[in-house]
């Protein structure tokens, strides 16, 4: 069978380098275009060596026609506009598009599903981690064995994220809510400032701290009487989220168009 052509959007920064040098390590996987701002300072120079490795003769481009024309595979971790764009396109060809994307807003999401709908295999996740993916599992399962007891998420990253709380910290909530079997909308507590009173009673609330070079810190707490169980994890390199999303790519190129997650390339959704 033949490899996989993959482009790496976001070529240019921090996860579209380690999501290249991902793609040049995997069987089955190779490099077909890697994707940036036309006004990246990245542009034009080989994707391998603007990511740490050995040239790989790939040039980081501007242009997306070019990038997707004969491609597979999307490797997607920029902006919600971007994504949702990149969603349409992967519709109109019948592309495997994964979303590591934060931020996105409902509208946005509602656009993503669309485009899967339309013929794009779409595999969405706020976190592409195997070990983030499986704590979600057990919050799941603890949330609702303990069924009264206050759930709290405390999330730390990097000074230079721009969205709060993170994809991880919602993904986390999301999956304390459906153990609960409640909607984390209408759940969820994401500012407290001033005098706010007790602790509405079920609410699932957020805390998000941010600086320095934090990958990706997430505990998530359940506090009951007299006792406290906190459920973590640490992210020491990004490259744990390329090696999800590359799993992601090869799972999905077998499956028929639709919108996936992470729980399902694991198999934790059966």
């Amino acid at each position: 069978m033949a490899d996989l052509r993959v482009v790496v959007a976001g070529a240019g920064g921090r996860m579209g380098a380690a999501n290249i040098r991902a793609v040049a390590a995997t069987k089955g996987l190779t490099l077909h275009a890697a994707l940036d701002r036309p006004e990246s300072s990245a542009v034009d120079a080989d994707a391998g060596s603007h990511s740490g490795i050995a040239p790989l003769g790939v040039a980081i481009t501007g242009d997306v026609e070019a990038a997707l024309d004969g491609a597979d595979v999307i490797l997607d971790f920029t902006t919600p506009t971007s994504s949702v764009a990149l969603a349409r396109r992967a519709a109109e060809r019948g592309l495997v598009h994964v979303i590591g994307t934060t931020g996105c807003t409902r509208d946005e999401d509602a656009e993503i599903a669309a485009a899967a709908r339309a013929g794009a295999r779409i595999v969405k996740s706020g976190n592409f981690s195997l070990g983030v993916n499986l704590l979600a599992d057990l919050v799941r399962k603890a949330a609702a064995a303990l069924a009264d007891y206050d759930i709290e998420i405390l999330e730390m990253h990097h000074a230079r994220k721009v969205d709060a709380p993170s994809g991880t910290a919602l993904l986390l909530g999301e999956a304390a809510a459906h153990g609960r079997r409640v909607a984390l909308a209408e759940t969820s507590v994401r500012v407290r400032d001033g005098h706010t009173g007790p602790r509405v009673e079920g609410s699932i609330g957020f805390a998000a701290l941010r600086g320095g070079t934090v990958v990706g810190d997430h505990t998530v707490i359940l506090a009951g009487p007299s006792e406290r169980i906190e459920l973590s994890h640490r992210a020491e390199d990004r490259m744990i989220f390329a090696h999800g999303a590359v799993k992601a790519a090869l799972w999905a190129a077998d499956r028929p168009a639709g919108l996936y997650t992470m729980a399902d390339v694991l198999g934790l959704n059966t």
